[in-house]
């Protein structure tokens, strides 16, 4: 079962992979998504050290039949060397998500937006414009979607350094459901208020 779910969770992150190199935007926010998904998303997915936050509350509630209860003292402490590593790739994510987004608001970057808007200039087609938006737009998305796959190797690695937690990735797999119903669920609810 775990090595399914991982082959399961490899597939659909090389599938993802492959529709963000077409529009890497479109998982920046994702229609398909609720919108409790939407508040707790991390570059585009799940943050990685919520799955330690899971494992402290599993093992505090002491859920019936789970392993986390009875862990050693020596799988205690490879889960906090985990977690440490994992907050530093998260940080590495979250600083080069930061660099874009500054790039994004560069002062050439506006300027070429600004004049893009403008067809002519003193009389002159602009042409070039439209040529120097368009390089600067497919480096900014070519960046976006290296921090998507590097945020998604982040989850990856978490899930496999995990991974001889079994109940642990169940449950990480069951929060994700029961997010998207509980978030299905508000959003239609507030469909049907709205109508």
């Amino acid at each position: 079962l775990v090595s399914k779910l991982t082959v399961h969770y490899k597939q659909y992150y090389t599938a993802k992979w492959e529709a963000a190199h077409e529009d890497v935007l479109v998982f920046f926010c994702p229609v398909w998504d609720s919108s409790l998904e939407n508040v707790y998303s991390w570059v585009t997915g799940w943050k990685p050290s919520m799955v330690f936050k899971l494992i402290d509350t599993m093992r505090k509630t002491e859920v019936p039949g789970s392993s986390l209860v009875n862990l050693s003292e020596e799988q205690l402490k490879k889960i906090e060397e985990l977690r440490l590593k994992i907050r530093l790739d998260e940080e590495r994510v979250e600083r080069e998500m930061e660099r874009l987004q500054v790039a994004m608001a560069d002062r050439k970057i506006v300027e070429l937006a600004r004049l893009s808007s403008r067809p002519v200039i003193n009389g002159e087609p602009v042409s070039q414009v439209d040529e120097l938006v368009e390089v600067a737009l497919k480096g900014l998305m070519s960046g976006l979607e290296k921090v998507m796959k590097a945020a998604d190797c982040v989850r990856l690695k978490t899930l496999k350094g995990t991974i001889a937690v079994v109940d642990l990735l169940a449950a990480t797999s069951m929060l994700q459901i029961q997010m998207r119903k509980w978030g299905k669920r508000r959003d239609d609810q507030n469909d049907d208020i709205d109508s």
